[in-house]
């Protein structure tokens, strides 16, 4: 993995003002993965967004991490019922 393309939760908490326990407790509830090196803990660069979407609710709409999972799970499961039913539609048009 290239180092270049992750981003140290140090800068992280100091970027988005937030506290180091918030990013390790959205790990331990695996909503978000944290890649260890050398003993310094990283995000991949691709990962923020998801980030970025955990702050805003938990800090902006405090909605605390139990609620962060349910909502996490809520919006899988919509995309998974969306591509379903885009599966289904393509299949109906074969018959048609």
């Amino acid at each position: 993995m290239n180092l270049d393309e992750l981003i140290s939760t140090q800068d992280i908490c100091l970027n988005y003002k937030v506290e180091h326990t918030f990013i390790h407790s959205l790990r331990e509830s695996g909503l978000i993965e944290i890649i260890t090196l050398k003993e310094k803990d990283y995000v991949h660069c691709d990962r923020i967004s998801e980030f970025e979407r955990f702050r805003r609710l938990h800090y902006e709409l405090d909605i605390n991490l139990e609620g962060l999972e349910a909502i996490t799970n809520l919006l899988e499961r919509l995309e998974q019922l969306h591509q379903e039913n885009q599966r289904l539609k393509n299949r109906l048009e074969m018959y048609e």
